[in-house]
């Protein structure tokens, strides 16, 4: 007689059903490991060392940090499960840290926990895994993996507060077959009590804030040490390339940026257009072009490394309606997604949007469903489009 499918969905009983549990230190992922061996699954803890920044910076509250990792392996004592702790700070170090640095001199603005998720967590834990013979990585994440007819399917958290889709849009076809999700249905105010339920010592610690490499959220500092030429002075000018003063270093600026430019309004300009942003940043000059608002309207977003996963190979050249968010914080947007070559695409919005900064992800919907999602290129802005 064939063994039904688990609530894991795999042909196994619990007990006999491997699960690797990718174990930060937070609550979040303490009490995904509690629920899977409260379910009878075989259950291994494993903690990344990433990057230790505890010494440095005095903040033991971030993901990579020591005190986590500590935290990791109360939980696992507590929980009688085994607990492993893998040095990736090479990796971490190749694929997260350095391409965050690359990008600033390029004049982007990177999301590292994205290339965190798409290379050391997912592409080579879920290696890790596989070699231990684990038939399923679990994570605390907050997002939905369900079963589709034609494969599982990711969907943004039931807690919308706490949906963390934007940053798994470059999960595989073939990592979504090994993921699991265990709290994409909670709120987070349950899984606290879940965590208290347990008695776990994670239960009251706070969520972590910054990037877990950057010391007190100063990334100017990281990028400085690793790439001194992002922090080379120039000037800040106007669209008509008016220099209206000097600046510090590119890595200081984003697109969309109005405070700390260190120049006044113009005169003679309506109150309006008074106040200035940044609306590109050149880093071939070292120059940061600055602007009023309306400059930074954009109705069509160049995306390339479409990581796809809705139906069929990509997007379709015809053009597919969609709703996508720009940036993380934001509520998806009403808009039309035009497939092009080499994985790259253009994003037509419904109404232009503001301070789109190339780097970020842009990244797709159909309603809940996630479809996948792209980097942002450059985008056309409104005085350069006219």
């Amino acid at each position: 007689m064939t063994q039904p499918p688990n609530s894991l969905g795999i042909a196994k009983k619990p007990q006999d059903t491997r699960v690797v549990v990718a174990m930060s230190g937070g609550v979040d992922s303490s009490v995904t490991a509690a629920l899977l061996h409260d379910q009878g699954y075989d259950v291994v803890g494993i903690s990344l060392q990433l990057y230790d920044q505890g010494v440095a910076s005095g903040n033991t509250k971030t993901c990579c940090a020591g005190q986590d990792i500590y935290d990791a392996g109360r939980v696992a004592d507590r929980l009688n499960i085994p607990h492993y702790v893998l040095d990736y700070e090479a990796k971490f170090r190749a694929d997260v840290i350095d391409t965050f640095a690359d990008a600033y001199v390029r004049g982007d603005t990177p999301i590292p926990c994205v290339a965190c998720n798409q290379t050391v967590k997912f592409r080579d834990l879920v290696g890790t895994a596989r070699e231990i013979d684990a038939d399923v990585l679990a994570t605390g994440h907050y997002i939905r993996r369900t079963e589709g007819p034609d494969g599982p399917q990711l969907h943004r958290a039931a807690d919308p507060t706490r949906d963390q889709s934007y940053f798994l849009f470059a999960t595989t076809r073939e990592q979504m077959d090994y993921l699991r999700f265990p709290l994409g249905e909670l709120p987070k105010d349950q899984v606290r009590e879940l965590a208290r339920r347990y008695d776990l010592v994670t239960a009251d610690k706070p969520d972590s804030q910054d990037i877990c490499f950057v010391p007190n959220g100063n990334y100017a500092s990281i990028v400085e040490r690793l790439r001194p030429e992002a922090g080379e002075p120039g000037d800040i000018v106007d669209l008509n390339g008016t220099v209206l003063g000097r600046h510090k270093g590119i890595i200081h600026y984003t697109i969309g940026q109005r405070r700390g430019l260190g120049i006044g309004g113009r005169p003679g300009v309506s109150d309006e257009d008074t106040v200035l942003y940044v609306l590109r940043i050149e880093a071939d000059t070292h120059r940061v072009v600055v602007g009023p608002r309306s400059a930074l309207a954009v109705s069509q977003v160049p995306v390339t490394g479409i990581n796809w996963l809705g139906e069929g190979d990509g997007p379709s050249p015809e053009g597919l309606e969609i709703s996508v968010k720009l940036r993380s914080t934001q509520n998806p947007l009403p808009a039309r997604l035009f497939g092009q070559a080499n994985g790259a695409g253009m994003i037509e919005l419904t109404a232009p949007e503001f301070g789109v900064a190339p780097g970020q992800a842009a990244v797709f919907y159909d309603d809940t469903r996630l479809l996948g999602g792209g980097w942002i290129q450059r985008a056309a802005l409104a005085e350069e489009a006219a």
